[in-house]
């Protein structure tokens, strides 16, 4: 697994649309730039520092050519990624910005630690509008293209949807509070359905055509929390990405798993004691032996390797092969990139035939349309784990009615104690978890993987 060593802790990560270039924003206010190759090579392509103080949150726009960069200065920094020319709207927020979005050519959006959303035009230098629904920190944005819409997870316990078309400074739906923060956000089933990271390691599963109201589905299985979602491209191949996530979870593993009907599909990154801050995936086209003039030439019409317009048929047969790498990072000082075609292909020689994802289309999907309940450990969403990694989520020898579970006291297990990294910027706030929501689980369960 090719690590890229960066100098201080990673706050987030995320890939050139075009070229095989990664950027990390760190700890100490620096941005940085990484080339790498189809062997996970790299070099240094640039090193900026907007600010003094932490970059917490990383967006490209849609041809790599400006990268905006948010943090604790609570400042907007624009960098131009060829020139590294920097543009600061300073005091952009009241409080730490955490996250930041480019949502389209003239948009973007970002969130703070007091729950307030501010959208952006980058041509004017003051917000077009403010959103204050949320009270805790703005944990993650998704955009829906096809709507207009931005949805906004958030550390209160709910998610919110602000159609952006609108004038108004209120969201046009607000969910109930899920009595748990809410960490990460990703859509699967082409936009039909999202799924979302909680504290407490519940993947919760929320439906378009039921509303924003409530989730209708809970997936548990994950030992602590679930801080990072990522989506798959579509063009891997020989995989169901509409149903098929990442997650990073703070006991250090970005995990590959199959989503209604719901399966592991296994490990795909290890990062021992550190808790997975963010995970992004990249497949640029270019290689290192392109010099960065080369990478970022003609940034309105991309060209392939012999100078062919994009979407030209010579242009299709000549460009090099895209390689689809899993960067990942944690409390530590190294970007980790993963062959995530690779893992695919060494998980479908595991499973005797079945294919990568051992996928049965036809196999009814277990969404409680509309329901809003919690579908319990029993239910055919729970992550399909070998026999001893699944014992917490339902007992094989026997079946239970709701009452005897309701009776049954839960086991308390020791928990595991895990390292982690001192970290000079302020912690984000938390919030008290509600006791009806607590998931027993085993801390182990992933051990053998």
């Amino acid at each position: 697994m090719p690590e890229i060593p960066v100098g201080a802790q990673i706050f987030d990560v995320t890939f050139h649309p075009r070229s095989s270039t990664v950027y990390v924003g760190l700890l100490t206010g620096h941005v940085k730039a990484y080339a790498y190759d189809d062997q996970g090579g790299h070099k240094s392509v640039f090193s900026v520092r907007p600010s003094k103080s932490s970059c917490r949150g990383l967006s490209l726009n849609e041809d790599g050519s400006k990268l905006y960069a948010v943090g604790k200065g609570k400042a907007l920094h624009t960098i131009d990624t060829l020139t590294e020319a920097i543009d600061t709207r300073p005091g952009a927020h009241d409080s730490t910005i955490n996250r930041v979005k480019h949502l389209m050519p003239w948009l973007l959006s970002t969130g703070d630690d007091d729950g307030t959303v501010k959208l952006w035009d980058p041509r004017q230098r003051e917000s077009i509008r403010t959103y204050s629904q949320h009270f805790d920190y703005i944990t993650d944005f998704l955009w829906l293209d096809d709507k207009r819409q931005l949805v906004a997870t958030s550390g209160d316990g709910t998610l919110s949807v602000m159609d952006v078309r609108s004038k108004k400074t209120e969201p046009i739906a607000q969910s109930e509070d899920q009595e748990d923060e809410l960490l990460s956000i990703v859509s699967i089933k082409g936009g039909t359905k999202f799924v979302v990271g909680t504290q407490l390691g519940i993947l919760s599963i929320f439906n378009r055509n039921s509303g924003w109201g409530d989730c209708v589905d809970r997936i548990p299985g994950h030992p602590l929390s679930v801080d990072a979602l990522c989506a798959l491209p579509p063009e891997l191949p020989n995989v169901d990405t509409a149903s098929t996530i990442l997650t990073g979870s703070s006991d250090g593993y970005v995990r590959a798993v199959q989503i209604l009907p719901t399966k592991l599909l296994g490990v795909v990154a290890d990062h021992g004691e550190w808790p997975i801050e963010r995970i992004s995936v990249g497949g640029g086209h270019d290689q290192l032996s392109i010099d960065r003039e080369q990478i970022f030439s003609d940034r309105d019409n991309f060209v392939g390797t012999r100078g062919n317009p994009k979407g030209s048929d010579e242009d299709e047969d000549n460009i090099h092969p895209r390689r689809w790498w899993v960067g990942s990072v944690g409390h530590e000082d190294v970007l980790r990139l993963t062959d995530l075609e690779g893992f695919f292909h060494d998980n479908e020689l595991n499973e005797d035939g079945k294919g990568s994802l051992g996928v049965d289309i036809s196999e009814e999907e277990s969404d409680a349309e509309g329901s809003g309940v919690d579908q319990g450990p029993g239910a055919e969403g729970a992550l399909d784990l070998p026999a001893p990694a699944a014992s917490f989520i339902a007992d094989p020898d026997q079946e239970s009615s709701s009452e005897e579970d309701e009776q049954r006291p839960p086991v308390e297990l020791e928990p595991k104690k895990r390292k982690r990294k001192p970290e000079s910027d302020s912690a984000l706030p938390t919030k008290k978890k509600k006791g009806k929501n607590a998931v027993v689980v085993e801390r182990s369960f992933f051990d053998d993987l």
